[in-house]
C-alpha cells in the first residue's frame, strides 16, 4: 500500500507528500486519525512548494554572491545605518515601488547591502533580479540587432525587484542610454529598482552625456526614491564586501 501510494504521489509529482507518507502512515498505525493524517500530508507539501519555489527565485535572481543583511558587517563599516538597512528590509519600499540608490566608493558595501535586500525580497516571496549594468545595457543593445528588445523590456519591466549594480562610468551608445531611460521610464512607480554607483548625481551626466534624458531619468528616480550615501571604510580587501 505504502509503495502504491508513493508511486501515486509521484506521478502527481506530490514531492512533498511522497516524502512524508512513511512518516504519517507509521503515526496513522498509532491512532493517528484521518483528518489529522491528511493534513500533515498537506502541509509537507505546501512546504516542499514553497521551499521549491524559493529555491527557483533565487536561482533565476542570479545573484552573484550567497551574501545576506545578517553577515554583513556593520560594525566594521560606521557610514551605513543598520536601522535603517533593517527598517528597509521590512521591504515596505517593494510594496510601495520605491527605488533604492546606494551611493559610495568602492568597497564600502553597497552591493553586499543591495544583494542582501534582494535576496530577502525573494524569501518574501517576491521576484527579483540582479544585473552588472554594464550586462545589462550590453543585453539591451544586442536586443536591438535580434528585435528582441519589446520582449526583453517586458521581462525586465516585470520583475518585482530589479538590481542593477556598479553603474559608474561605462562604454555607452546613444541606444543604449535611450533604451536604458524606457526600462526606467517602464518600471517608474509600478515596481522597484535599487542601483549600486560610485558617482553622485550630478556626475550622471558625465556617464549619459544627455542633460534632458538625465534630467528625466533622475526625476523619475528620486521621485519616489530612498538614496543611501556610505561614506567609510573600504571592506574589500578584509572581506571582500564590495
Amino acid at each position: 500500500m505504502l509503495a502504491q501510494l508513493q508511486e501515486l504521489a509521484h506521478t502527481l509529482h506530490l514531492n512533498g507528500m511522497e516524502a512524508a507518507l512513511p512518516a504519517v502512515l507509521s503515526e496513522g498505525q498509532q491512532g493517528l486519525s484521518i483528518q489529522a493524517a491528511i493534513q500533515q500530508l498537506l502541509e509537507q507539501e505546501y512546504h516542499h512548494r514553497q521551499a521549491k519555489s524559493l529555491e527557483n527565485r533565487i536561482k533565476n535572481a542570479k545573484i552573484p554572491v550567497p551574501w545576506t543583511l545578517d553577515t554583513f558587517p556593520f560594525k566594521q563599516q560606521p557610514g551605513v545605518q543598520k536601522t535603517q538597512i533593517m527598517t528597509l528590509a521590512q521591504l515596505d519600499f517593494v510594496r510601495e515601488h520605491n527605488n533604492l540608490i546606494f551611493i559610495g566608493k568602492p568597497g564600502t558595501g553597497k552591493t553586499g547591502l543591495a544583494m542582501g535586500l534582494l535576496r530577502q525580497a525573494l524569501i518574501e516571496g517576491y521576484r527579483g533580479r540582479f544585473y552588472n549594468a554594464q550586462n545589462l545595457l550590453n543585453e539591451l543593445y544586442v536586443s536591438l540587432a535580434d528585435k528582441t528588445t519589446s520582449k526583453l523590456l517586458n521581462a525586465l519591466v516585470r520583475y518585482d525587484v530589479l538590481l542593477i549594480d556598479e553603474l559608474g562610468y561605462l562604454t555607452l551608445t546613444p541606444e543604449q542610454i535611450n533604451i536604458f531611460f524606457k526600462l526606467i521610464d517602464m518600471r517608474y512607480h509600478q515596481k522597484s529598482t535599487i542601483i549600486t554607483t560610485n558617482l553622485n548625481y550630478p556626475q550622471w551626466y558625465d556617464v549619459f552625456n544627455n542633460k534632458d534624458l538625465v534630467d528625466a531619468m533622475l526625476d523619475r528616480f528620486r521621485h519616489y526614491c530612498v538614496t543611501i550615501r556610505i561614506e567609510g571604510p573600504s571592506l574589500r580587501d578584509p572581506l571582500e564586501v564590495s
